[in-house]
């Protein structure tokens, strides 16, 4: 008799052995570790070795080695308000392009992830990957000019608003926000509100958003508006000395500017590029036509407000730099772009998930996406290394200045006055031109106090007004032409 096996049933009190559970694959924090390899890569050895013009008068303002250049009617301080604890204890460009390029790309994870709970892990993450991935960005990250961190307050801003409802801590970031975009570009923050603020009065539901909205902006303008008085005789005297350094802000086409600087210069003032080849701005055409099909998905999914509030949020932070202005530079559009990634992503990440043939889709997507990667890099090499050498001639106009005996404290007036004078730790002083800080009669009383130089370029072009009693030198590195005040 063969005798059977007992089976050992199972204790029904007993849980069932769990599946071990797979670790999600982090891909924000990959893209942004991504975006901080290829700045430390591709762009911090080429500029560690300067600061161009803006980037000194922004820096200058904290900088306790360098007298403050002169600080336009139009410009904001929040970017040199993040570099201050920087400068503070180190003057060195390469440590400040460093620090800048690893702080963006954490800054580049924190503002996307605000996404990850209304788009999913995976679109915020592709959003993320598509807005890095743009030379403009990969430049614009361990540079010290505001654009690239209103593009990521903006992201941020509108990430909170849309979560506002629901979470009470989201209110408290937005108005942080607010006021930190506001602080970087006063203009920016208001545009960027006013969108936000029209939402919040129509939709019910965004209500519990309008306190934040109002607080935001108003406190990131303090600084701004108590400037506006110290400096400019009030609120209206800055905004129309602003309007009169930036060439008269009323309604311009300024949109074949913005093609023609597309791919560089950085600023396109006067813009007389012909322009990018019309393959290289391939992607800048498909950008409204990705968004379209992007804002139909969302009506077909019912999750509208989530793709159009940053659409026009991008169209408001944009309409300024397309209609009312005449001239341009790349990262003017950076906001942007960041905002319009979120829901072109949110459409690949989806069109991949339903694909029928998913494999196929996924690998024409990763050949296109690759294509346009190349041609980024392309003109990010191209811009880096224009970007290094506009640098290395300030630096190298700055030694000359020392090597002529002008020792801090000094005064330096003329073309590249500013850049140049950071250079050489000296202060600078404009008699003309959108920058334009002192008399003539002021700069020829100030040089018979300190050493004072005055720049005219290259050759030996004849001198300004006020310095034709000056010493004519040459700069051996430069090939310019300097006069130099008598010493009293």
């Amino acid at each position: 008799m063969i005798g059977t096996i007992p089976v050992r049933t199972a204790d029904p009190r007993t849980p069932a052995p769990r599946e071990p559970r797979r670790t999600a694959v982090p891909w924000l924090a990959l893209v942004a570790l991504g975006y901080a390899a290829a700045q430390l890569a591709l762009v911090v050895p080429q500029t560690a070795h300067g600061l161009l013009w803006d980037e000194s008068v922004y820096a200058s303002q904290v900088d306790p080695r360098h007298p403050a250049a002169f600080f336009s009617a139009p410009r904001s301080r929040g970017i040199s308000v993040l570099v201050s604890p920087v400068l503070a204890v180190t003057g060195s460009p390469a440590v400040l392009r460093v620090l800048l390029a690893v702080l963006s790309a954490a800054a580049l994870y924190a503002a996307f992830r605000v996404w990850a709970r209304l788009l999913g892990p995976r679109a915020a993450a592709c959003a993320a990957l598509f807005f890095a991935g743009l030379w403009i960005t990969q430049i614009s990250g361990s540079q010290v000019m505001p654009n690239y961190w209103v593009a990521l307050g903006a992201v941020a801003a509108v990430g909170w608003f849309l979560r506002a409802p629901g979470e009470p801590r989201a209110r408290w970031w937005l108005a942080g926000v607010l006021a930190a975009v506001t602080l970087l570009r006063l203009p920016d923050g208001g545009w960027l509100a006013l969108p936000l603020l029209a939402a919040a009065a129509a939709v019910r539901a965004w209500r519990p958003a309008l306190p934040a909205v109002l607080l935001g902006p108003a406190l990131g303008a303090v600084q701004w508006v108590a400037e506006a008085y110290v400096r400019f005789g009030g609120i209206g005297d800055r905004l129309r000395i602003s309007s009169a350094t930036e060439g008269d802000m009323t309604l311009h086409w300024n949109v074949g500017t913005v093609l023609r600087s597309l791919n560089g210069p950085l600023l396109c003032r006067p813009c007389e590029s012909d322009g990018p080849h019309p393959l290289m701005t391939l992607w800048w055409w498909a950008l409204p036509v990705l968004t379209a099909a992007a804002l139909a998905l969302a009506r077909r999914r019912h999750a509208t407000a989530t793709a159009l509030l940053p659409v026009v949020c991008a169209g408001c932070l944009s309409f300024s730099y397309l209609f009312l202005i005449g001239f341009s530079a790349p990262r003017f559009l950076l906001p942007a772009y960041a905002l319009l990634s979120l829901p072109v992503a949110a459409w690949v990440v989806h069109a991949l998930e339903h694909a029928r043939a998913r494999a196929a889709v996924a690998a024409a997507v990763a050949v296109l996406y690759a294509a346009h990667l190349g041609v980024q890099i392309a003109v990010l090499v191209h811009s880096t290394a224009s970007t290094a050498a506009t640098a290395s001639v300030y630096q190298r106009a700055a030694d000359d200045l020392r090597d002529l005996g002008l020792r801090p404290p000094c005064l330096v007036t003329g073309p590249r006055a500013l850049p140049i004078g950071y250079a050489a730790r000296c202060a600078s002083a404009q008699v003309r031109g959108n920058n334009r800080s002192t008399t003539e009669g002021e700069l020829r009383r100030r040089a018979t106090r300190v050493p004072t130089a005055a720049l005219v370029g290259p050759g030996h072009a004849a001198p300004p007004r006020f310095a034709r009693d000056w010493t004519p030198r040459t700069m051996p590195r430069t090939g310019w032409t300097v006069y130099l005040a008598p010493r009293r």
